[in-house]
């Protein structure tokens, strides 16, 4: 229990020393790959909290962005990770040919609007330029988010696999820039508003639930994050073991307490 964690800026910093039992320190551990906040912090929490108990021995290592968590896992130097939602998790590995598999949701982080312009969606001028994730599957949600709160119109069936191509309806003649989702919050200053994922916006000083002009809904979100492993190692003990830690109530008291709302239990 006295393993400290571990940041991990790239794969290849992890290469060196990645081992049997997916880099490892310990053989028996588990090795989890997370972004710091909060999947780090909740790993944190269960490690500090829950898992001796249950008789899991856990090391967390930190990935700075949303690739190389799963090449990482891909490449079997972790044992699992936790860092993304279903929709992304499909869509990276289809793209990069990895075999990886959904394991269980854990919590919702509501992507949400921000501006250092607008105090308000209302606010935004005709013309105005909206930064979005440049990734598939988030870029979509964002289009989704504005469109629900009557900011664009997307055209019928668009799924999450949106484009700007599916904008039927755009009043104020928005622009759109898209930016990797670890830029976002740091494009504030540049763009009139930008949509960011909950753990970058916690990142870069936001709280979601204050300062979001708009913020997804929990409910019938199919956006939650969760527990990822390598096909084949669903059933391992320990991942069993983490995914029931990270489902506890104590954990969900953890998430409802610390993050105010601005990150929700998986329901």
């Amino acid at each position: 229990m006295l393993k400290k964690i571990t940041v991990v800026l790239s794969a290849a910093a992890l290469a060196l020393t990645a081992a049997c039992g997916g880099g490892s320190e310990s053989p028996d551990a588990l090795v989890v790959g997370a972004t710091p906040s909060p999947h780090g912090e909740i790993l944190t929490y269960v490690k500090d909290n829950l898992a001796e108990k249950a008789g899991l021995e856990l090391e967390i290592k930190e990935f700075s962005d949303y690739v190389q968590p799963n090449v990482a896992l891909g490449d079997g130097q972790l044992g699992a990770n936790y860092f993304q939602h279903k929709p992304y998790l499909e869509d990276f590995a289809a793209e990069k040919g990895l075999k990886l598999s959904w394991v269980g949701n854990v919590h919702l982080e509501p992507l949400g609007v921000y501006s250092e312009k607008t105090e308000s969606l209302d606010g935004l001028a005709s013309g105005a330029t909206i930064a979005i994730p440049n990734d598939a599957t988030n870029g979509a949600r964002a289009l989704h988010l504005l469109a629900d709160n009557g900011v664009i119109t997307l055209k019928e069936g668009a799924g999450t696999a949106a484009t700007e191509r599916d904008i039927t309806g755009n009043p104020r003649n928005l622009k759109f820039t898209a930016l990797e989702a670890a830029q976002l919050p740091r494009s504030l200053q540049d763009v009139d508003a930008a949509v960011i994922n909950g753990n970058y916006a916690l990142e870069g000083g936001l709280t979601p639930a204050d300062d979001a002009l708009a913020l997804e809904k929990a409910d019938g979100n199919p956006y939650a994050n969760g527990l990822v492993v390598k096909a084949g190692d669903e059933s391992d003990a320990n991942v069993k073991k983490l995914l029931e830690l990270l489902q506890s109530e104590e954990t969900k008291k953890f998430i409802t307490d610390k993050y105010q709302g601005s990150v929700l239990p998986a329901a």
